[in-house]
């Protein structure tokens, strides 16, 4: 498949009153045309900042892309003007934000906010401009569309507001949709609305999405591959069966074994990852999910580990895929969900320093 995005070794950091703080650490990956990437992790591990990055809105001060490329259909990004940015958010990369008040203008009406980029990126006159938007709004489950086009931001209720701001990033058509929690603030119906529009979007215009979510439920029905980002760094990407059916990263299974089951019983508790994220103005010698880890080995108190490959399309960052590492197994309730069982999963594991 055609790579339209292909980011280079990413470092991304704040200088803060106390220090640098490391948010985005040597990051890689590649997004191809008309493919959806989901981009999980807790809160704090980087998912945003890396997005933001793309799009060159770190601000800076305090921010700065310490290192690295971010390679457009073939253009570095990272030594773009500003001005030659501008040509490229909104009608070639259009991003969703979490917070939809911080994404519209109060003193603008609806209508003038969705017409402004059909107007400036797809020269359409007024009126045509009027017609799309109101089209756009109709698109993203908004009642009476034409008859709200007059109205402003703080009329709208949250979840209104946030079909707006999807409104506004779908006006152009781009070719990357960067999704930042774009459902959190809408109720199932329209969360499922929304999610099929982004779907037919990618199927007809082959448009590229970039997801970010904390809900696995929605990366399992819209996804194609899988990042999963931990203390500023991505521990392992694959496609969606790879990722849920045959994960290798201590990290993910501890995602994994979070979510909670419809067929679990009421009594049974809900699993947590134990511990906190690291600090990242300074960030952990070793693997920086080591402290967290029952799966940690000496060496990941030591030196970072290596990305290794488990196939065409999966790529993990653990030391427990070292030809020396001892065998081990994942979590219970992660086997159950597991379609095979790799060999190396047979014995139990055990605890010994990786040379």
């Amino acid at each position: 498949m055609k790579k339209v995005l292909d980011v280079q070794n990413l470092h991304v950091s704040f200088e803060t009153h106390i220090g640098e703080v490391k948010a985005v650490r040597g990051i890689s990956f590649h997004l191809n045309k008309g493919e959806t990437l989901a981009i999980v992790g807790e809160s704090g591990s980087g998912k945003s900042v890396t997005t933001k990055a793309l799009m060159r809105l770190i601000p800076h001060p305090p921010g700065r892309m310490r290192e690295g490329k971010i390679l457009f259909e073939g253009r570095d990004l990272v030594q773009l003007s500003e001005k030659e940015m501008e040509t490229v958010r909104g009608k070639e990369i259009s991003m969703i934000f979490q917070d939809p008040m911080t994404s519209l203008n109060p003193t603008m009406t609806i209508g003038r906010q969705l017409m402004e980029p059909l107007m400036k990126h797809q020269n359409m006159n007024k009126k045509t401009a009027e017609k799309r938007a109101i089209e756009l709004l109709g698109l993203v489950g908004m009642p009476n569309p034409e008859g709200r086009m007059k109205q402003y931001p703080h009329q709208f209720s949250g979840g209104q507001r946030q079909r707006i701001v999807i409104s506004i990033a779908l006006a152009c058509r781009p070719k990357i949709l960067i999704a930042d929690e774009p459902t959190t603030a809408l109720d199932v119906t329209i969360q499922a609305q929304i999610l099929e529009l982004m779907k037919d979007l990618q199927k007809n215009l082959e448009t590229s999405i970039i997801f970010i979510t904390h809900d696995l439920g929605v990366v399992a029905n819209i996804a194609d591959r899988v990042a999963v980002m931990y203390g500023g760094q991505m521990v392992e990407i694959g496609t969606v069966d790879e990722v849920f059916y045959d994960s290798r990263h201590p990290y993910t299974w501890g995602l994994l074994s979070s979510m909670p089951r419809l067929n679990a019983d009421e009594r049974m508790e809900l699993r947590t990852i134990p511990g906190t994220p690291p600090d990242l103005l300074q960030p952990p010698k070793g693997d920086a999910f080591a402290l967290r880890s029952q799966y940690a080995l000496n060496i990941d108190f030591q030196q970072e580990p290596p990305i290794y490959q488990v196939s065409p399309t999966h790529f993990v960052k653990s030391w427990l895929l070292h030809p020396d590492a001892p065998a081990f197994k994942p979590p219970a309730n992660v086997q159950q969900s597991l379609r095979t069982m790799p060999n190396n999963f047979d014995k139990p594991r055990l605890f010994k320093e990786a040379h």
